[in-house]
């Protein structure tokens, strides 16, 4: 259902403007417009996210709505949460087993009673598309309308041609990447890869429980690390062995980039008789804060170093507080949209590392931030001479057309736009993808009709940027 102007229920065939996120002006949205037909179409390239790689090993149907919409996805049972919605009548789990809403279309309805929760956020954005360019469903969702969008959407679920694989197809998807741990025995890659179907996932590497001293079992994670590399990883040099085994282990699974979510951008660059002292501390549960610190920062350095041997791209993911919420973690668990931005310094911070391999031709790093203070003051001047580095695009709370817009704003002027890496979806929402590539490439489409109409940049030229932008940047980032 959709309301008309005096605000009572109406239908609509596709409440989604072909113009939206355009900017006003007549003359520079024509351009904005042309531009954006250029690459509408073009193939997606998802080179770090979080979907899951059991979806495409088996290729079972969605369960239901609920499952796929809300339970997953932080960026919407957060904002619902803040409205005192509490997360068991939401259907996430909790760990001690207790209560959990279970009928997902009660999960659905309490969705749809707050969506309004969502209005002009992006959740909201990707919401609409997927209800309508995915599932075909045109209304506008509400307390009134919950059971007719669950239906329809349910329905299409039941069909094969909702299944993983086929949307995977129908989305255009080129690549894909998912993120694991180097604990993971990567089965799901392994059972995608011997189905014979052509569609492309692949592996990232990302070894925050083997490298974070302060990761909740940090001593029996890298004793099962150690294990599944057969080495003694309890050592120094073994520890160092065990990672170079089980990146080459991901490599086989198409891994070509690992990926390092830290509380800060901290590096170091120890001596190897610091840095085992530092090792044994954390093995031991010794370190201090300031320790285990030091430690993540040495590692990112030994990352990069292994970066020169086996070519995988490094993604610096820092400055999120993650799960703030101490009664929230130890009731449902990490990654329960308690993750909350931090400042961060990116110049003092990264340069035992830049010192260390930060003039290497061959090395790719790529630095995010939810600090948008440091776009224009300290991101896009490192990024804009180290040869080593590339700008993320806007990231997670920042993943929004104005997000979207403000990075290109502040980065550009200093960094360019080869210094940066097109745009990457980074969700567990598998059918938000789309969406997200869309928003995307209407802002930057958008941005660069603003150049175009000031005389900063050529037609022609904007032309091959967008190209670059949508598409071409992606793959030569990532090597894919």
């Amino acid at each position: 259902m959709a309301l008309g102007k005096a605000g009572t229920p109406g239908t609509s065939e596709n409440r989604l403007s072909p113009d939206r996120l355009f900017p006003v002006e007549p003359e520079v949205r024509a351009i904005a417009r042309d531009l954006y037909d250029s690459v509408k179409s073009l193939p997606i390239v998802s080179p770090h996210g979080h979907t899951d790689p059991r979806w495409f090993a088996e290729n079972d149907a969605f369960p239901d709505p609920s499952q796929l919409f809300i339970v997953p996805d932080h960026y919407v049972f957060r904002m619902l949460f803040s409205q005192g919605i509490d997360l068991s009548a939401l259907g996430v789990a909790r760990l001690d087993g207790g209560w959990s809403e279970t009928d997902s279309r009660k999960i659905w309805r309490v969705f749809a009673e707050n969506f309004h929760l969502l209005r002009a956020t992006p959740s909201r954005m990707w919401l609409d598309h997927s209800f309508q360019e995915v599932f075909g469903w045109t209304g506008r969702l509400s307390a009134e309308t919950a059971d007719e969008a669950y239906d329809h959407i349910a329905d299409c679920l039941t069909r094969p041609d909702f299944r993983p694989r086929a949307l995977f197809e129908r989305f255009n998807i080129e690549v894909i990447a998912t993120t694991e741990s180097p604990l993971d025995d990567l089965k799901w890659h392994r059972m995608t890869r011997d189905s014979g179907w052509s569609g492309r996932v692949v592996t990232a590497y990302r070894p925050d429980a083997v490298v974070d001293p302060e990761f909740e079992g940090f001593a029996e994670n890298v004793e099962t690390f150690g294990g599944l590399a057969g080495e003694d990883a309890t050592s120094w040099q073994g520890y160092l062995r065990a990672h170079r085994a089980r990146r080459a282990y991901f490599k086989s699974f198409g891994a070509t980039s690992s990926d390092h979510g830290h509380p800060n951008a901290r590096t170091e660059n120890l001596s190897a008789a610091k840095a085992e002292d530092l090792f044994q501390k954390a093995l031991g549960g010794t370190c201090t804060p300031d320790e285990a610190d030091a430690f993540r920062g040495h590692m990112l350095t030994e990352m990069a170093r292994m970066s020169l041997d086996d070519g995988l791209v490094l993604q610096i993911h820092p400055g999120s507080f993650r799960n703030h919420s101490g009664q929230v973690l130890s009731t449902f668990g990490r990654d329960k949209g308690f993750d909350i931005p931090t400042r961060t310094d990116y110049v003092r911070a990264l340069k035992p590392m830049l010192d260390a391999v930060g003039l290497e031709k061959d090395l790719s790093i790529i630095l995010f931030t939810l600090d948008e203070t440091a776009y224009a003051r300290e991101l896009a001047p490192l990024a804009g001479v180290y040869p080593t580095l590339k700008l993320g695009p806007a990231w997670w709370f920042h993943d929004s057309p104005e997000g979207m817009r403000r990075f290109r704003e502040q980065t550009t002027e200093t960094a360019g736009f080869y210094n940066t890496v097109g745009f990457n979806d980074d969700t567990r929402a598998f059918s938000s993808i789309p969406a997200r590539h869309d928003v995307a490439r209407r802002v930057d489409c958008g941005y660069l009709a603003s150049l175009v109409r000031t005389g900063r940049l050529d037609e022609d030229e904007a032309y091959e940027v967008v190209q670059d932008l949508s598409y071409r940047l992606v793959k030569q980032a990532y090597r894919l």
